[in-house]
């Protein structure tokens, strides 16, 4: 029976080159669409409308936060 030589190291998994443009790419959306909503938010004078604004634009920034997160996370 041959046994694998394959070492268990505690190194990341490291991202190709396709994803890591997918990665930058939503990066780049999130970003815009956190800066619009809250841009749209700004121009609002109805306080519920303004409010859904202000949330888009927090859920946008945490997708952002999440993305870089992961991103770090593979250096």
């Amino acid at each position: 029976m041959a046994m694998n030589n394959q070492t268990t190291t505690n190194t990341k998994p490291q991202l190709d080159a396709s994803n890591l443009k997918v990665l930058e790419d939503q990066l780049n959306y999130e970003c815009m669409l956190n800066k619009k909503f809250s841009q749209y938010a700004e121009y609002c004078t109805d306080t519920q409308l303004k409010n859904v604004c202000q949330q888009g634009a927090q859920k946008h920034n945490q997708n952002y936060t999440d993305l870089l997160n992961y991103l770090n996370s593979h250096q």
